[in-house]
């Protein structure tokens, strides 16, 4: 999906619509999961690494406004 750089460079409104777009992928991957044979099950991991990815760069954001 995205590298870190890519993500770096987002505005916290972006980075909150990746994680959205991210979660509700994860959501539909993990049930297609449950109900049939996913296609590439990779996709999965690689979802919840991006969410970390933007969680990460959140709370990273909120603490050197903090400080």
């Amino acid at each position: 999906m995205s590298n870190i750089t890519e993500l770096r460079e987002m505005s916290d409104e972006q980075l909150e619509a990746t994680s959205k777009e991210a979660a509700q992928t994860l959501f539909r991957l993990r049930f297609q999961s449950q109900s049939e044979r996913l296609n590439t099950p990779s996709e999965i991991m690689k979802n919840r690494r991006t969410i970390a990815r933007i969680k990460t760069i959140q709370t990273q954001r909120q603490t050197a406004t903090a400080k």
